[in-house]
């Protein structure tokens, strides 16, 4: 689940205001019998979690004991997952969930929080829960038990309510005294400045100006690095991305850019530096690609068979399809599952975030950006536009030979948009261009690998007449698909290659 909520300090002296204004017409609020709850922080010895803002806890009293939370990117906006368990032995998943942030460092309890609350709920007429406001008095113990200190909050958290409301209510707060209205976790608070440090992995914070080569290609690591681990753990739980995308679908694409950025700042970086690292991406990719596949087949399944409503298709053998992808998609999870438990993957996870606090150099990434970068971009151009390229293309050109041009734009594509804020309006130009041709060639890329995966299943099912009928009238489907993208190709190739888009290029 997602949580969401502010957050308000007030002193000893502070009068909870009334709240009724804060409920919407003919709804009341219910004020709550007292609580105490006693919460136990586990970290690593230099508050990695802390510091990135999660958080992993026993919370004595909870039906689901232990909970961890994880940032969303939104201030105040929270990934909450709790699990049963022993108060001394975390659940395994849930230490999993933060392996990017943990990355094999032991975890140990670190502060002790012991909140009194008084908590109040905002309903509207029909007796829902819109939202929570609650009164927490805060004692801070050390693991042996010894009281560190002590404050008082007020945190609203929205339940069914909107962002209105829970402006609303702290409004109500604020004129009453309380100060703030920002996000500072209970057990940062406790646990001081130390957990209030920069997190291990460092962010991208955009292009100085004039940047160096090695400025760009720092920005482009970072950004990569920083969405490859965000959807570990959603990948994980099997949770969405919060672009709408599969969280596999994000970190699979985070590995190919990175993959592809390292290739095309060869120059810039140190070989034996990026080399390594390039592999380990590509065996990352390699485990998600069959559970990415299966998302788009069975996504594809359900759009081609009812592409025409009046020529519907057998609506049992599709299912009899699906089904078939869902195992496939089943046994491409738990790979997942078990690649992102091994050893391999936790070394590289290391070796990520090194590589975004510190990439290995040459002398030529001191070079300013505008006069390194369009020389190293002009390589994979160069390799699209050529015989091997879009050149040797036509409309009978094979599948296959579509499927390496599409492979080709892509990569030529990453390093134009890598370099496009450092070097001319013309490149972010050409990287919308290139989105364009991208487009075609990744749905006749999908058309064709779906084409062969329909037949491919009912040959699995020699006796099943209706899925051979079924997937046969999907095979040509896709064919035309393809035969419809062929055919568009041209024109957004021609979008792509005008001298206005490319005229930055060496």
């Amino acid at each position: 689940m997602v949580e969401e909520e502010q957050k308000y300090e007030v002193d000893d002296t502070y009068v909870l205001p009334d709240l009724s204004a804060v409920a919407p017409a003919g709804g009341r609020v219910r004020a709550l019998p007292p609580v105490t709850l006693v919460a136990r922080y586990l970290d690593t010895a230099d508050l990695r979690l802390a510091r990135a803002g999660a958080s992993l806890r026993h919370r004595k009293g909870d039906e689901l004991p232990w909970t961890v939370k994880l940032p969303t990117g939104t201030p105040g906006v929270r990934h909450e997952i709790s699990r049963p368990g022993p108060k001394g032995q975390p659940p395994p998943e849930l230490v999993e969930l933060v392996t990017a942030l943990h990355r094999g460092a032991p975890l140990a309890p670190v502060t002790v929080v012991r909140t009194v609350r008084h908590a109040h709920e905002v309903c509207d007429e029909a007796g829902t829960v819109l939202a929570e406001v609650v009164d927490d008095r805060v004692r801070v113990q050390d693991t042996s038990g010894t009281a560190t200190g002590a404050f008082r909050e007020l945190e609203v958290e929205l339940k069914a309510g909107d962002r209105e409301l829970l402006e609303r209510a702290g409004s109500v707060l604020r004129e009453a005294g309380a100060r703030g209205g920002s996000f500072t976790p209970k057990h940062v608070r406790a646990l001081g400045p130390a957990a209030q440090a920069d997190p291990d992995l460092v962010a991208p914070a955009g292009l100085p100006d004039d940047p160096s080569a090695g400025d760009v290609v720092t920005e482009a690591v970072r950004k990569e690095v920083r969405r490859l681990l965000t959807h570990d753990p959603l990948v994980r739980l099997r949770a969405p991305a919060a672009s709408g995308d599969t969280a596999v679908h994000q970190m699979r694409v985070a590995c190919r850019r990175l993959r592809s950025d390292l290739r095309t700042f060869q120059p810039l970086v140190r070989r034996s530096w990026s080399r390594p690292l390039r592999d380990e991406l590509r065996w990352l990719a390699g485990v998600l690609g069959p559970a990415r596949d299966a998302e788009v087949l069975r996504e594809r399944l359900r759009i081609t068979s009812g592409a025409d409503p009046l020529s519907p298709l057998d609506a049992g053998a599709v299912d009899r399809l699906d089904e078939a992808l869902a195992a496939r998609q089943r046994v491409a999870h738990a790979a997942i599952d078990e690649a992102l438990r091994s050893p391999r993957y936790l070394a590289l996870v290391d070796a990520l975030v090194l590589a975004a606090r510190a990439p290995r150099f040459t002398r030529r990434a001191a070079t300013p950006a505008v006069r390194a970068l369009p020389t190293l971009v002009a390589r994979p151009w160069r390799r699209l536009t050529g015989p091997d390229g879009v050149d040797g293309l036509d409309p009978s050109s094979p599948d296959e030979r579509w499927h390496a041009v599409r492979k080709q734009g892509k990569q030529t594509r990453y390093a134009v948009n890598a370099v496009a804020p450092a070097v001319d309006r013309a490149a972010r130009r050409l990287s919308r261009a290139l989105a364009g041709v991208q487009d075609v060639l990744g749905e006749h890329q999908d058309a064709a690998v779906a084409a062969d995966t329909w037949l491919e299943l009912a040959a699995e099912r020699p006796a099943d007449h209706e899925v051979a009928v079924t997937a046969g009238r999907l095979a040509e489907r896709e064919r035309e698909s393809v035969r419809r993208m062929r055919a568009r190709f041209p024109a957004a190739w021609h979008r792509a290659t005008r001298r206005r888009r490319t005229r930055w290029l060496p």
